[in-house]
């Protein structure tokens, strides 16, 4: 992509006649980057049907696109329809009758599930992409409207089946990539077949070290990355931006950048205590304090030795000698008058004993009765933290990435200013400490102990307020690690600018979730598996599974043949039988399943038509590999660089 900037507004319209187009429904921004990603990347025809109130928002704000001047051809404008809901009215007159894909991207899940329905009973063979953040209704949606296919067209193939409904998240998409971020030593993270494919960041090797390759390379990071005013975080592209997908000689001959290896891990979470109470999440260990716990065993070893001597000094047995000494520490027994001294003896120490016992019970009642209490309740930030990351925002996107964090098994603080937000409850029940306030106001990020964390992560939905609370964040300490969440591109970049620029020193990263991802979404639009999107500054790279029958790119070539450096790359290989493949990669493992993707492939394996691929790719790569047939220079026989 490269050229000169031209503005390509959107196109208004009331109906669509025409048919060989996408459609795209949305209430937020994810719908507009969406349609744009379809039109520049992929060069689709997109009707864009939006509320009035999102399209009264975006009025006078021109998309603006890089104009193609590689391969001559020409952006055609998006069609924009407003409707208030996605009735079938609305839907009808977006053509969604007529078109071969349609993606609902409004944030209310019961919207999307309705208007997939109705969808699917307008247009049997329709490819639907689904915007859900509740994943178990997903899962059945995607059965639910996968059998109603079925149903409306019994002769369809098995193959188109499995596409036809895909149901992504834009915050499961994000999370991994907004949670690496912010973190050292971890990376971006995509599930493929129950293995963790970790995007690691290595800086460049001294003199005389040998790079750890990984699976392959999948980048050379931006060679502006020591330069504070280097144009990392922005979507330019050229000699000093990232090189995605290089080959060998790339590698070899580049000198002075890091790079992002893919690397392939098993997840080995942080184990959960073995015996819990009431399903509250407190381990037995901590309804008692080890005080309590030390007293309580010397009042059991005061009664065994009391037990021992009654059986020594007198002719009682064992089990009368414990009941007699029981009922004496519980003052039940009648005095032991007239009776040998010795007994009397022991009767008023299992009474001094007893006496000892009462305190310690009641200590020990109101310690259980405390920690009950407060395991409903939020934790404070210990005082001694520290290491940690501070998470501001507990929305949807914020969730998901407190989960990752902790599936990480890192500490993390959260700050939050409204007590009924969506992730409050998982904070609660990881026992994750939450700092109830407004982040903009004085003391709450001191709270959040920011001044020994180890990173910041913005993830709040405004810009101001996400940028306000980092700029707080670095008077308190200027090398702290830093990851907003930004939505504007040329705004993230004046400000990853700035903060570079001021804070030499210190990591900044700009993130948008619309921006990671919908170039997922559009990949499912386009009929592929996308297993995931790897950020590279503020580039992506897409793992995604596709067959190899029907792309002669593929067909018939060794794996070095198939491999397009800039493009895409083979990473893997389906071992399994077609008929026994898991149709989601990207899902967890059942008990018992094996994994069946082969990560090492040699590079003279010949790809056959019935295999399926998990290949790396970037967007217009992927594009490329839904066209027509390669060019005279793809055939194969070429031979490539692994």
């Amino acid at each position: 992509m490269g050229g000169h900037m031209a503005i390509l507004p959107h196109q208004r319209s009331t109906e669509v006649h025409a048919g060989g187009h996408m459609v795209v429904c949305g209430d937020d921004g994810l719908a507009y980057r969406l349609a744009d990603e379809l039109r520049e990347v992929y060069r689709q025809r997109v009707v864009l049907v939006v509320t009035g109130e999102e399209a009264e928002h975006r009025a006078g704000r021109p998309v603006v696109v890089p104009a193609d001047t590689t391969s001559g051809g020409t952006l055609v404008p998006v069609h924009v329809l407003t409707a208030q809901a996605p009735t079938e009215e609305a839907l009808l007159r977006a053509g969604v009758d007529r078109t071969t894909a349609l993606a609902l991207l409004y944030e209310d899940d019961e919207t999307n599930l309705r208007a997939a329905i109705a969808a699917r009973r307008l247009s049997p063979g329709l490819r639907l992409v689904v915007r859900m953040y509740n994943r178990k209704l997903g899962r059945h949606l995607e059965e639910l409207l996968d059998q109603a296919a079925l149903v409306h067209s019994p002769g369809m193939d098995r193959s188109v089946l499995d596409a036809s409904t895909t149901v992504l998240s834009d915050a499961d998409t994000a999370a991994p990539a907004l949670a690496a971020t912010a973190v050292a030593g971890t990376s971006k993270v995509v599930q493929a077949d129950g293995v963790l494919l970790r995007a690691a960041e290595r800086t460049p090797p001294g003199r005389g070290e040998v790079p750890d390759p990984g699976l392959c390379t999948l980048a050379l990071l931006s060679s502006t990355t020591a330069d504070p005013a280097g144009a990392e975080g922005s979507e330019g592209s050229g000699p000093r931006g990232p090189v995605l997908l290089p080959d060998d000689r790339t590698v070899a001959a580049t000198t002075g950048r890091g790079s992002v290896v893919l690397e392939a891990v098993r997840y080995a979470g942080p184990a959960l205590p073995a015996r819990r109470l009431a399903r509250r999440g407190a381990p037995l260990r901590a309804l008692f304090s080890s005080r309590l716990r030390w007293a309580l065993a010397g009042v059991v070893a005061s009664v065994l030795a009391l037990t021992v001597t009654t059986t020594v000094l007198t002719d009682a047995d064992p089990v009368h000698a414990a009941y007699v000494t029981l009922l004496d520490l519980f003052s039940i027994n009648d005095p032991a008058i007239g009776a040998p001294p010795t007994n009397q003896i022991i009767q008023l120490l299992s009474g001094l004993v007893g006496l000892a016992l009462l305190p310690l019970l009641v200590a020990g009642a109101l310690e259980a009765l405390g920690t009950f209490r407060s395991a409903g309740a939020l934790r404070r930030p210990p005082r001694g933290l520290s290491g940690h990351v501070v998470l501001l925002g507990l929305g949807k996107v914020g969730t998901r990435v407190l989960a990752r964090l902790r599936e990480l098994d890192i500490p993390v603080v959260c700050v939050e200013e409204d007590p009924e937000a969506r992730g409050v409850p998982l904070a609660r029940g990881l026992g994750v400490p939450v700092v109830l306030g407004d982040v903009t106001e004085e003391g709450v990020l001191e709270t959040a102990k920011i001044g020994r964390a180890h990173a910041l992560l913005a993830l709040t939905s405004s810009d101001t307020t996400n940028l306000e609370a980092t700029l707080h964040a670095r008077t308190v300490r200027s090398d702290l690690r830093v990851a907003l969440r930004l939505y504007d591109d040329d705004f993230a970049t004046a400000v990853y600018r700035t903060l570079r620029a001021v804070h030499p020193e210190a990591l900044t990263r700009s993130r948008s979730v619309t921006h990671l991802a919908a170039p997922a979404f559009a990949g499912a639009m386009m009929g592929r598996q996308i297993l995931g999107a790897i950020p590279v500054e503020r580039k992506v790279l897409l793992i995604a599974a596709l067959l190899v029958a029907g792309h002669p790119r593929f067909e018939g070539r060794t794996v070095a043949e198939a491999f397009r450096p800039g493009a895409w790359r083979v990473l893997a290989l389906d071992t399994a039988a077609p008929t026994t493949r898991r149709p989601d990669l990207a899902a967890s493992h059942r008990a018992g399943e094996e994994p069946q993707l082969l990560w090492e492939l040699h590079p003279g394996y010949v790809l056959r038509p019935e295999d399926r691929v998990v290949v790396a790719a970037t967007r217009r790569g992927l594009a490329e590999l839904l066209d027509g047939p390669p060019s005279r220079s793809e055939r194969p026989g070429t031979p490539r660089s692994l």
